[in-house]
């Protein structure tokens, strides 16, 4: 790899693959760079996508419902399912061996205090982003499905994973396709300048290969 160049897509996810020389499965990861400020509000980039071919991960999903909505989830599959029981243990223990939270509207009232726990973790949920929902069986659904949440860093990077190192290359060129679209499309009206400022993917234990950001806009345009 030559670290001065700029590769593309399909050529940095062979390269990744090459890399990934460990005993584990690595994650791939794509990291952007983008030219915003965060701390504007106006300028803030998050969202959701769902990965043609899933994220290689299992995950646990916890669901905070009551009633019919706590049946609803436990049917779909969720992890953990409960209320006031499962906010206890989060608040007391400092419980969080789970990978995404879901709640209904009716019971963010008392998931709203979790939040020094989960909001430094991204773990908390949000209407934005599909996880503040009645739906809870096709939030349930769709994160089973590889749905991702991105969301910008002080920095002004987002970093997403788009599969596993074991995935085939078109599989994990489809996934970080769809994921640049997801954030093209994100970038707000009042981002001045250039908005991909600089792209990398890397393999969790491998080397930053910087794609070609001009490469980028024409395959995602």
């Amino acid at each position: 790899m030559d670290k001065t160049k700029q590769y593309s897509l399909e050529e940095a996810v062979g390269i990744a693959k090459k890399a990934a020389r460990t005993t584990f499965d690595e994650t791939v990861d794509l990291a952007v760079n983008l030219g915003v400020d965060p701390k504007q509000a106006d300028q803030m980039v998050r969202g959701t996508v769902v990965l043609p071919h899933g994220t290689g991960k299992v995950v646990k999903i916890l669901v905070f419902a009551k009633g019919e909505k706590e049946k609803e989830a436990r049917d779909a599959g969720a992890d953990y399912v409960g209320s006031e029981d499962l906010a206890e243990k989060i608040q007391k223990e400092g419980w969080t061996d789970f990978d995404t939270v879901v709640a209904t509207p009716d019971i963010m009232g008392l998931v709203g205090r979790l939040g020094k726990v989960l909001g430094p973790r991204g773990l908390m949920p949000n209407p934005k982003t599909g996880t503040v929902t009645f739906d809870v069986a096709r939030a349930i659904k769709e994160i089973r499905a590889g749905k991702v949440e991105y969301r910008v860093e002080k920095a002004g990077i987002v970093h997403v994973p788009v599969g596993k190192a074991s995935f085939d290359a078109g599989k994990l060129t489809d996934n970080a396709k769809a994921v640049l679209e997801s954030i093209l499309k994100a970038k707000p009206s009042s981002s001045k300048g250039k908005y991909l400022k600089n792209v990398t993917l890397s393999t969790t234990m491998g080397p930053g290969i910087t794609l070609d950001t001009a490469l980028i806009e024409k395959i995602t345009g």
